[in-house]
């Protein structure tokens, strides 16, 4: 079999890591494989012809309760009663379905506003017709408006930045026993990066505390909601700090990755695996199956590594323990540092054993094995979490981007991992998966002789291991096979006995007169001579 022939399930084009809509970003499965950019796009687009709908319903909805309330005024007596129930009714039904709407495209902010309003709807005609229309088209007009800026007024925002500023100064106990001790440090680093802006960074402070007070109220927000948020206020940052202030790219990029380190870490006990999606479920079924497939050898993934020689192997472990310190981390940027660090040991580890420069269908089958060999914890959140809240910039361009996309793969492929994949039979591949056997392990023997004695050594104990398991399932199938043996023999000789004495039944005779001794005083025994007595004799 070739080696073409052999890759045939794992391979995966380059060109399918990158934007489906052919803008030479990298594309993510999450986004329908589109880059960040793009799914962007496509978004707003849905999202402003939905718009577009729910202004024509409210407009249409207004109409026919305008047409309504003129027609009711030409209506007299019981007619003119049964009418304002009806327009009541039909008021009712129309601000809540304009509600419905103004809960999916509006801000969490307004949410008590909106309550409020409709606590306080008249139930008069003209009032509630005026009122509604009003609400209407101040809610709708809201939508166009980012997110972020709808906070409180620019003097309780002033207030807010000093109270902040004192708060840095002098930390109050009460915000301690809320925060941790990374939160508390990273809220240091990022005032005194800051300062190194000077106006520009006071800008940037603003708005942060901005964003994080308006996301302190939008708790109830989808994590989609809340990721969108998130998308647009790094936007809204980086084109101010390139317009407004002239900042360099370089230096914006170096802002951008404080700003998301920043919010995250602040922001990273809320939307990390929320409640409200199936990521936990996502974790514990990737987690089950990778622990299903903990038979799958290298030799079945083509991984062009060889785990003998020891600095190869010192890489193996390094790129497990990177990829698996990913979950500690609480910042996109930091997760996906994590994944560029595994990646280039195992590049590292490719060429060394190769003694060539590594490619990319050497890297993916190699990067799936880590992921098997490593399970690395709650790794859909995880990959989930990056792909909501990182730098969009980040993961279209660069090797970060390259790397997290195939993470992404290698994930799908394993989720997908069949027998022809591996390229065994699918009675192999049933085997193996249910445990009643294993793949064979290579033998000490066959070792080079460049082998270190301790991996002969694991391979001698894992053989022997083997036999030993073995052996003790024969010994319990022997035991359970006597056991059995021992309970059909007892119930034979039972029943023997039974039947036995079924047959020859037990007869009890009376007790027979005891004999009498010889002396005793029997009066059948009077004719006997007396017995002799001792007689004395004079010496």
């Amino acid at each position: 079999m070739n080696l073409k022939s052999e890759r045939r399930g794992i391979h995966v084009d380059q060109s399918e890591l990158l934007c489906k809509k052919g803008c030479g970003y990298y594309g993510n499965p999450a986004w329908q494989g589109f880059c960040s950019k793009c799914w962007r796009e496509e978004y707003h687009k849905a999202r402003q012809k939905q718009i577009q709908e729910d202004w024509e319903l409210a407009e249409r909805l207004q109409r026919e309760e305008e047409e309504a309330y003129a027609s009711s005024q030409s209506t007299q007596g019981a007619q003119s009663l049964t009418f304002s129930k009806f327009e009541e009714k039909k008021t009712n039904e129309k601000t809540r379905k304009v509600t419905t709407v103004k809960k999916f495209f509006t801000a969490s902010s307004r949410a008590g506003a909106k309550k409020a309003a409709e606590e306080k709807t008249p139930k008069q005609g003209q009032l509630g017709r005026e009122r509604n229309a009003d609400n209407i088209l101040r809610d709708l007009k809201e939508i166009f408006t980012p997110s972020w800026e709808l906070a409180s007024p620019s003097e309780a925002l002033a207030g807010k930045l000093k109270a902040e500023i004192q708060e840095a100064k002098a930390p109050s106990p009460s915000i301690h026993r809320q925060a941790s001790i990374e939160t508390d440090r990273v809220s240091k680093e990022f005032i005194e990066f800051i300062r190194t802006y000077q106006k520009p960074g006071q800008d940037i402070y603003k708005q942060c505390k901005l964003f994080l007070d308006t996301m302190s109220h939008k708790r109830e927000l989808s994590i989609e909601e809340q990721s969108e948020c998130a998308q647009d206020f790094y936007q809204n940052v980086a084109d101010r700090l390139q317009t407004r202030w002239k900042v360099p790219p370089e230096k914006v990029e170096k802002a951008m990755d404080e700003v998301e380190k920043y919010i995250m870490t602040r922001q990273y006990k809320y939307v990390f695996c929320p409640e409200t999606t199936d990521d936990e479920k996502k974790d514990l079924a990737v987690q089950k199956r990778i622990r299903a497939l903990h038979w799958v050898t290298p030799q079945m993934l083509c991984v062009p590594v060889s785990e003998e020689i020891p600095e190869v192997s010192d890489m193996v472990v390094k790129a497990i323990t990177d990829i698996i310190e990913m979950d500690s981390k609480r910042v996109p940027r930091d997760k996906l540092a994590c994944i560029t660090k595994c990646s280039k040991h195992i590049f590292n580890a490719i060429k060394i054993t190769k003694n060539e420069p590594a490619s990319a269908d050497d890297f993916l089958p190699t990067l799936i094995y880590i992921v098997l060999k490593g399970n690395p914890p709650r790794l859909q959140s995880n990959i989930q979490y990056i792909t909501r809240f990182c730098n969009p910039s980040r993961l279209m361009t660069g090797e970060d981007g390259y790397y997290f996309t195939n993470l992404c793969c290698a994930v799908a492929f394993i989720e997908k991992l069949d027998a022809q994949s591996l390229n065994l039979s699918q009675e192999d591949f049933d085997r193996f998966m249910t445990g009643q056997t294993s793949p064979k392990k290579q033998e000490s023997d066959s070792f080079s002789p460049d082998v270190c004695l301790g991996v002969k050594q694991m391979c001698k104990s894992l053989d022997l291991l083997s036999q030993l398991n073995e052996r003790q399932e024969r010994i319990v199938s022997e035991a359970k096979k006597l056991e059995k043996d021992l309970i059909d023999w007892t119930d034979g000789i039972t029943k023997e006995v039974e039947d036995i004495v079924e047959k020859y039944p037990l007869e009890i005779k009376a007790k027979s007169q005891a004999l009498a001794a010889i002396d005793s005083e029997n009066v059948e025994n009077d004719k006997l001579p007396p017995p002799l007595q001792p007689q004395v004799y004079a010496g």
